[in-house]
């Protein structure tokens, strides 16, 4: 059940962690913590707010509340998965014997970003509350996955990046098969909706070696010209365009979360030269790599001298 609530015209403050302004504690890829732990600190109830580069997960097992998106207020039971993309106002309220986590981490570590042309990109798109039924496969193994994530976060032995990351990703893409299951029993599913999940696909394996529009019409089974159409049609950009953004985002996730030179960046990209890969960076965004890197870690208040300044918390 879904209602709206009224919102006062303040601005929506945004943390990176709820009620930490700290701009230097913001160096971290994943946390996780009890969802008790900090709503009790504040009498069980969290604010309007948005996490401007993280998306966030909340696993809830016991206890109840609402989730307010942007000024709908959705109720949650146990089980339920609560997800928040970024940039997404949102604020909570719990009841006292509320259980469970919440993992909040950087949109950048999806294999799929929020909003991609994709039954999963659109999954990430948008805050939701989606209900786990424990005796169905996909449910359960969603609740393991997570809760194997919390305890890798916990443990901090060797390997636990690599788990964690995909203890995330597989829980979002089985809770989004959960949704586009019930969404394809309600309208059906489009063939160009699938053409277009399976691109996002090849795109994110491929897109570092820089293969041709034909590449992925051809691995489709339909002409360039006719990928190009399905493309646009669903999401105003054409095959190009698409993989030079994914392109871009790939480049800005090495460039403020690795060490390592532009020209170093530039080869780990799969350009065999570092000076065209500046220029193509700054045909896309104004500004060249090195001053895009400078730009963004003084925003953030990185304080550490080496590029990959954002740790593991």
């Amino acid at each position: 059940m879904m209602q709206r609530t009224s919102q006062p015209g303040d601005l929506i403050p945004t943390y990176d962690l709820y009620g930490e302004d700290d701009p230097s504690g913001s160096r971290f890829w994943v946390h996780c913590e009890t969802i008790a732990a900090r709503s009790a600190l504040h009498h069980w109830e969290i604010g309007l707010h948005r996490h401007e580069r993280y998306f966030q997960i909340l696993l809830v097992t016991g206890g109840s509340g609402d989730a307010i998106f942007d000024g709908e207020t959705v109720r949650f039971e146990p089980m339920s998965l609560v997800t928040v993309p970024p940039a997404v106002g949102h604020g909570f309220r719990f009841s006292p014997d509320i259980e469970g986590y919440v993992f909040t981490f950087l949109a950048s570590r999806l294999p799929v970003r929020p909003g991609e042309p994709s039954a999963f990109g659109d999954f990430l798109s948008a805050p939701r509350v989606t209900r786990l039924l424990q005796e169905t496969g996909e449910g359960k193994l969603i609740i393991d996955q997570l809760l194997r994530v919390a305890t890798e976060w916990e443990g901090r032995l060797t390997g636990r990046t690599v788990l964690m990351e995909a203890g995330l990703a597989a829980s979002l893409a089985l809770t989004a098969r959960i949704a586009a299951h019930d969404q394809t029993e309600a309208e059906g599913t489009d063939e160009n909706d699938r053409r277009i999940e399976a691109f996002s696909a090849l795109l994110h394996r491929e897109v570092r070696n820089h293969r041709p529009a034909s590449f992925y019409a051809g691995a489709l089974g339909i002409t360039p010209t006719h990928l190009n159409r399905v493309l646009k049609a669903k999401t105003g950009l054409g095959t190009q365009d698409l993989v030079a953004r994914r392109l871009i985002e790939e480049a800005q996730r090495e460039l403020l979360f690795t060490p390592g030179s532009v020209k170093q960046i530039a080869f780990r990209l799969g350009f065999s030269d570092p000076a065209y890969f500046s220029r193509f960076f700054s045909r896309q965004t104004g500004m060249t790599p090195g001053a895009w890197r400078r730009q963004e870690q003084t925003r953030i208040g990185s304080r550490n001298d080496e590029p990959g300044g954002i740790r593991e918390r």
